[in-house]
């Protein structure tokens, strides 16, 4: 049901969340190359995030922007630009507890989050980071939680009733 967002179409942003530098040694010293976890977005329902490895760090923040345009999500939003219902978002052992917000409450999340509810185009939402605060594992968290929510249009049309029915 879900159809392939385009990454031309859109005016992405991106923010890079963080950059780790790893160290192998070797016989001749030590090579040491990033690893960039990026999240790209264009502010209007559209979030993705992805990771770009390097020996330098502007080719690793490349090659993570490349690969958050090829992971890009929808995300519904509703009125207040918020989320529809409450959702646990998990990824390994994290969790992100997302929960709407009223219209003025601004995002209130931690830093791995933040960039991806900022990006996704939401402004309203209060949110809770559980378990492992790993960022990586943070920010898919975050997005897996996205993903799985549903507007309330489609609630009813899964269950057989009309909007009116299931709002009351």
């Amino acid at each position: 049901m879900s159809r392939k967002i385009d990454p031309n179409t859109l005016d992405l942003k991106e923010k890079v969340v963080t950059i780790n530098r790893v160290t192998k040694v070797v016989k001749g010293g030590r090579n040491f190359r990033f690893a960039a976890l990026v999240v790209v977005g264009d502010g209007n329902g559209h979030v993705g995030a992805g990771i770009g490895k390097a020996t330098e760090i502007p080719d690793a923040i490349r090659k993570g922007i490349e690969d958050a345009k090829k992971n890009l999500i929808n995300v519904p939003r509703n009125t207040a630009d918020s989320i529809p219902h409450e959702f646990l978002g998990k990824f390994g052992s994290s969790t992100v507890l997302l929960k709407p917000a009223a219209e003025g409450t601004g995002v209130i999340a931690g830093g791995p989050a933040r960039a991806v509810l900022e990006l996704a185009g939401i402004r309203n939402i209060r949110t809770k980071s559980l378990g492992s605060n790993n960022k990586r594992n943070v920010v898919n968290a975050t997005i897996e939680g996205l993903k799985a929510l549903k507007r309330p249009d489609e609630v009813a049309r899964l269950r057989g009733k009309t909007l009116e029915e299931l709002l009351g």
